[in-house]
């Protein structure tokens, strides 16, 4: 049975001596849409959105390197691969490798600016997925990240004189049809779809979140999708149809995402101990939202500091008093 999904794509553009790609034309703006969603929730909370956007430059510049050095270790046992490939920006990209460098990025940048970093890695988890879900449409629109032949209906079929992505030079044909494969991107698309969602009602139905499990939900979510779709492209990564690299029994881009949806479990087991998200604890955070004013001046009198005891809760210290 073929499937049910069978379009022509989009091929890259030539605009003199450019190549134009919706591929990294969708990549910039599903960075730009995540960046207004999290710049939303931040100016809601009262953080410093000013900061925040030195901080967004700073993780678009980072997830660029990410996204291409990601993918150097993988190729490292290659036939003829040395310094050179490994420095060139012309290589493989990767998706994780994107999140990951932008991640480390921004929070460089956030300790560089004295900025609190666990409630903005929160408010930057439903951005990272709509990213993803904005970028994938530059995947399908020019049909990248096929995997291995299917007759699932969510498939794509190639179809005679269809000229999809390079990487799959070897699935196209003259006439006719060439075959079905996995869909991937479409697959990544709707799961990054479902976990945005999911992030954006953990949000405001949560109540006992404590600061940085929303982020390190996205991480395990986004990284366990990633480590089982990519199944479907394991055996064309073994037989070469695809170009992705195999490392023992997975590819590199599933050791990758495996990796970050271990650590993000680890976070979310450690951050259990960290304060509740509320409004008065963003501002003990540094959220301008004007509860901290307002509990210092309707406190006691004495002039007491104020932080978070152990409960997650902000309490009042009298150092003021006799």
């Amino acid at each position: 049975m073929l499937a049910a999904i069978s379009y022509p794509p989009i091929p890259i553009w030539e605009i003199g001596p450019l190549n134009l790609s919706l591929h990294g034309v969708f990549a910039g703006v599903g960075f730009v849409v995540g960046a207004i969603l999290m710049l939303r929730e931040v100016r809601r909370r009262g953080f410093d959105a000013d900061k925040v956007a030195s901080v967004l430059t700073w993780a678009l510049v980072a997830s660029l390197l990410g996204a291409r050095f990601f993918t150097v270790p993988a190729h490292i046992g290659d036939p003829g691969y040395g310094i050179g490939d490994a420095l060139s920006l012309a290589g493989d990209y990767s998706i994780i490798g994107g999140y990951v460098g932008g991640i480390i990025g921004g929070v460089i940048r956030m300790r560089m600016l004295q900025l609190s970093v666990l409630p903005l890695l929160d408010a930057a988890a439903p951005g990272l997925a709509i990213g993803a879900v904005v970028g994938r449409i530059g995947d399908l629109l020019i049909v990248e990240h096929l995997g291995s032949a299917t007759n699932f209906f969510l498939g794509y079929t190639v179809k005679g004189g269809y000229d999809i992505s390079p990487q799959h030079d070897a699935l196209e044909c003259a006439v006719g049809i060439c075959g079905t494969y996995h869909h991937t991107a479409l697959y990544d698309m709707i799961g990054a779809a479902v976990l945005l969602c999911v992030l954006l009602i953990l949000r405001t139905r949560w109540d006992s979140r404590r600061y940085g499990q929303v982020f390190a939900v996205w991480g395990m979510w986004y990284g366990l999708q990633r480590f089982f779709i990519d199944f479907t492209r394991l055996g064309a990564a073994r037989d070469g149809t695809v170009s992705d690299s195999v490392m023992g029994p997975f590819t590199g881009s599933q050791w990758g995402a495996l990796a970050v949806a271990a650590i993000a479990f680890a976070l979310f087991l450690r951050w259990r101990r960290n304060p509740v998200v509320s409004s008065p604890n963003d501002a003990a955070m540094g959220a301008d939202n004007g509860l901290l004013a307002t509990v210092t001046a309707t406190g006691d009198g004495n002039g007491g500091g104020y932080g978070i005891d152990d409960e997650g809760d902000l309490v009042g210290s009298d150092d003021g008093g006799g």
